[in-house]
């Protein structure tokens, strides 16, 4: 079975907003890092990659997530990431990956894109 990856983008409000889904790995992540870089280089930092529909990741693409939140901040914007608790099939994949490796503090993590782009957001705790 081939999963396809895709990364579409869009804006809501002055927040830049990637979905993603597929597998996020080796060969996948460069694409996600290019996206990244492009929303940047227009001079966009304000942030949301909705990672509801990754249905894998591995260490390049958490690689790609740190780099990303690193970017963002060095820039002074804000990167928050959709990482539902359902998700994915059975459980958001990357939500699990990034706990077990004990970097998923690092990030402002929301259940959805309502509450990622909401002034008043409070992300989930780790």
């Amino acid at each position: 079975m081939v999963v396809a990856f895709n990364v579409t983008g869009g804006e809501h409000g002055e927040w830049a907003v990637l979905q993603v889904s597929g597998e996020l790995d080796l060969v996948t992540s460069p694409v996600l890092r290019q996206r990244v870089h492009d929303v940047v280089a227009e001079g966009r930092h304000s942030l949301v990659l909705d990672l509801s529909e990754v249905f894998f990741c591995d260490s390049s693409g958490v690689g790609v997530l740190i780099a990303s939140r690193r970017l963002i901040r060095s820039c002074q914007g804000r990167l928050r990431l959709i990482l539902p608790a359902q998700g994915a099939v059975e459980g958001s994949h990357v939500n699990r990956v990034l706990g077990a490796l004990g970097v998923r503090r690092l990030f402002d993590v929301h259940l959805d894109l309502k509450s990622a782009v909401s002034e008043e957001a409070d992300p989930l705790s780790a």
